[in-house]
């Protein structure tokens, strides 16, 4: 059965981080707002990108908000500043208009659109407060268009932050979650300090702590086909660093 089946009318934000993805956003708003969600809203947060990806943002969300419905929205940030902060954002607006549940979905085409109505029915289901789409329970994959350094690097940087941390969730780095709204509340999303990818390590590390439960589901994880990746080396230092501080503060609390 689809989200739409099961649970009309829930209301579903999946908040989509942008710099620089003119060449990926209009096929992503397509598959996104094709999907079989009543409830389903896209939003756009964008970096002020040189290349406008956020003017065609706005052009998409022009297209897609016909007949009285509002199903796609763009936010516009003046400062480039991470994508941790991009998400904070994305994601008090979000809990701010009413969504029940919060989807974070990269820009490129790497995370499968059509599991978003997988995770939707796991957490109704389950009562979980996150589902996150993993690469690292059986049945998840990468590209076989990763190369042997960016597979073992990444199945490094889990093990790592897993082993520091002590948390049970394998895909702990993954960007492709979705939250519950009260689950997001929890947390305090103000207080928390990564502002690159590391950002992904610890709302979830808080939200466990918290005393909400994690449900893994397997995906294929693909190689973007557009555009270059984020990743640089001042965001793989601070994702060394993250679970470190995160211990300590833990001990110390």
């Amino acid at each position: 059965m689809t989200g739409n089946d099961r649970y009309p009318g829930v209301p579903v934000t999946i908040v989509m981080p942008t710099y620089n993805e003119a060449a990926n956003l209009p096929r992503m708003a397509e598959l996104v707002l094709g999907l079989p969600i009543d409830g389903l809203h896209l939003k756009i947060v964008d970096d002020s990108s040189p290349d406008g990806t956020g003017r065609i943002a706005e052009e998409l969300a022009e297209k897609y908000n016909w007949d009285g419905r509002r199903r796609m929205s763009v936010l516009h940030r003046t400062e480039k500043d991470g994508l941790g902060r991009a998400y904070v954002a994305g994601m008090t607006a979000a809990l701010d208009e009413g969504a029940a549940y919060v989807v974070q979905m990269d820009a490129d085409g790497s995370h499968p659109v059509e599991a978003v109505p997988r995770m939707l029915g796991t957490a109704v289901a389950s009562g979980v407060g996150l589902v996150v789409g993993s690469r690292y329970v059986e049945g998840g994959s990468l590209d076989e268009e990763w190369g042997k350094h960016r597979v073992l690097l990444s199945r490094f940087a889990n093990r790592y932050a897993r082993t520091v941390l002590g948390t049970k969730i394998r895909d702990i780095t993954a960007g492709f979650n979705l939250w519950s709204a009260a689950t997001l509340r929890d947390v305090d999303l103000a207080t928390l300090d990564s502002a690159g990818y590391s950002f992904q390590v610890e709302l979830k590390f808080k939200a466990v702590r918290a005393g909400h439960s994690a449900v893994e589901i397997p995906i294929r994880f693909e190689e973007r086909t557009e555009g270059v990746s984020k990743m640089n080396l001042s965001t793989q230092i601070e994702s060394a660093l993250v679970p470190l501080r995160l211990r300590m503060r833990n001990r110390r609390g």
